[in-house]
């Protein structure tokens, strides 16, 4: 199974320091949201990564090598992202999309194989997107558009898949239409899933391990029950929150209700100016 980690990573832009001294271990075999306030270096940590992101000091380790060091499509072998809000061509077919997942799979001549047909029919039925082949991004829905992003990235046939906000202008029927996929394709194929979230509900229901992030580093981590606690709304978000464990969703529910003192004293200082 392809693992992932972090050491010592930093990254700045000009004097400011994004990512500050990381390390961080990616679980195999299971989904991994990463938290934060909005700012915070999340996305951030997700580009560096999956190499889209040049560290200033450290380093990132795919399966053991240095990854800005390895051949592109090396990497793409093992590793695919979806960032944020993605954009197409206009006109794009579905299908036409989803084979741009088997990039790091041509071959010369870019003649394609059985095996590249078989991964992105698969990819395409998975997502429960093959009955829209023909369809431009343009007439699906927003859930719909998502869940083609996703098949390119299933057809590019890695272990690891690395998700930016995968909810993000989604309505709540779409948003769990997106995390239930992802949850199946975690349980069903074994996948190792990495997504930055801004719902801690969502964290808490659909992935195995947390990592709450401030200031670019990493200030708590571990399973939804063993972080979504006191210190860490009060630390990270700067908020009180009651967490208790519904029955019927058969998960950890998070209710913030207040604001800390200092929090509200920094608000009321900007609405004041």
């Amino acid at each position: 199974m392809t693992s992932l980690h972090t050491e010592q990573l930093e990254l700045t832009y000009g004097n400011q320091t994004i990512i500050n001294h990381l390390d961080l271990y990616i679980p195999e075999g299971k989904i991994t949201a990463l938290v934060g306030r909005n700012g915070c270096g999340k996305s951030t940590i997700l580009k560096s990564l999956a190499r889209l992101l040049q560290p200033t000091k450290g380093h990132v380790y795919l399966d053991g090598k240095a990854i800005h060091t390895m051949p592109t499509k090396e990497v793409s072998k093992k590793l695919a992202i979806l960032p944020q809000s993605p954009t197409a061509p206009e006109g794009l077919t579905v299908e036409g999309l989803v084979w741009h997942g088997r990039y790091p799979h041509q071959r010369l001549l870019g003649k394609r194989t059985d095996k590249d047909y078989e991964m992105v029919n698969w990819a395409l039925e998975v997502t429960g997107m093959n009955q829209f082949t023909d369809r431009t991004l343009d007439e699906l829905s927003g859930g719909q558009r998502q869940r083609v992003w996703i098949a390119m990235a299933l057809a590019q046939d890695t272990e690891l898949l690395l998700l930016d906000e995968p909810t993000t202008y989604l309505d709540m029927a779409h948003q769990l239409e997106v995390l239930e996929l992802l949850k199946k394709l975690n349980e069903e194929e074994n996948r190792t899933v990495v997504m930055v979230v801004h719902d801690l509900n969502h964290a808490a229901k659909y992935a195995h391990h947390i990592v709450a992030i401030k200031d670019g580093d990493k200030v708590m981590e571990g399973a939804p029950n063993e972080i979504l606690n006191d210190e860490l709304f009060e630390t990270v978000f700067g908020v009180k929150a009651r967490v208790v464990y519904d029955p019927v969703a058969m998960t950890y529910m998070c209710t913030p209700y207040a604001l800390l003192s200092e929090k509200k004293e920094q608000q009321k200082e900007r609405i004041v100016g």
